[in-house]
């Protein structure tokens, strides 16, 4: 790797913008592995780690939790006039609002074709695959997802 490279991928890698998301990240699917561990003590160690590396939904809100560490650091780093925050404002609204809204209702019709895709194979043999149900976040899921990314940006800007 050339040392121009080198030099690049060590200031990503401190910059208190990426910082802040990749812990956000990490800590919010820490402690919803942890919730989950301790709700359903009979998890395997394998499927704990797939549930830290690709479990959504849940307490708190991964998605709520990075783009509101992404938003916050950028704001502190770059200030809350810059184009570069407001954009990632944003985004994070409509990433927050997706979570709330979106998602939700996503998981609510996947439950309701299950159940029909189900009624129909038991009444007429008509197979159907189930499709994912996606849990979407309450509000105390999304608020502490908020909170927690919030505090993330703030410790990684030196508030």
């Amino acid at each position: 790797m050339p040392a121009h490279a080198a030099h690049e991928l060590t200031h990503l890698l401190a910059h208190p913008v990426f910082l802040s998301a990749f812990f956000s990240w990490f800590v919010a699917q820490l402690l919803k592995s942890i919730i989950l561990l301790v709700t359903r003590r009979e998890l395997k160690p394998r499927d704990l780690f797939a549930a830290f590396l690709w479990a959504t939904g849940g307490m708190p809100s991964s998605h709520a939790c990075v783009v509101s560490a992404l938003a916050a650091s950028i704001g502190l780093t770059e200030g809350a006039g810059s184009p570069l925050f407001i954009a990632m404002l944003c985004y994070a609204l409509l990433t927050i609002r997706d979570a709330l809204g979106v998602r939700h209702a996503a998981g609510t019709q996947a439950r309701a074709i299950n159940y029909l895709s189900s009624e129909l194979d038991a009444r007429f043999d008509i197979p159907a695959r189930p499709v994912k149900e996606i849990r979407g976040h309450t509000i105390a899921e999304v608020f502490v997802g908020v909170v927690l990314g919030l505090s993330i940006a703030a410790a990684f800007c030196d508030l």
